[in-house]
């Protein structure tokens, strides 16, 4: 399950339980909705409460990085798993946003907020 809220340019996406292709499907839609034909959107990715994502959320996840390589300017993703870690910095392949990974939430919002 995942609850959104968008305002600006800003998207914040947090994942509760296990991330499904229709949870993923959910936040590209509204990316679809919010895509800039100037400004790049800041995305505020908390997935703290992730439990696990299915393999085809990886897969769509991957496509839907190299449909979208410049839609972001700034990607901060909260969590605690070493290997969501590993995971998000293979997006960086996929796209020309400034992506940095926090533990802490506060750290992640001022840094997604000193960003153009």
């Amino acid at each position: 399950m995942i609850v959104t809220d968008h305002h600006d340019k800003l998207l914040t996406v947090a994942v509760f339980g296990e991330f499904t292709l229709a949870d993923f499907q959910e936040f590209e839609d509204m990316v679809r909705d919010m895509t800039p034909s100037e400004a790049a959107l800041k995305l505020f990715f908390d997935l703290r409460q992730m439990a696990d994502f299915t393999v085809d959320v990886a897969w769509e996840e991957i496509k839907f990085s190299r449909q979208h390589p410049h839609d972001f300017g700034r990607i901060a993703v909260l969590t605690d798993s070493q290997w969501v870690t590993w995971s998000t910095w293979l997006t960086k392949i996929f796209v020309d946003a400034e992506l940095n990974v926090f533990t802490d939430e506060a750290e992640a919002r001022a840094w997604l907020e000193a960003g153009q």
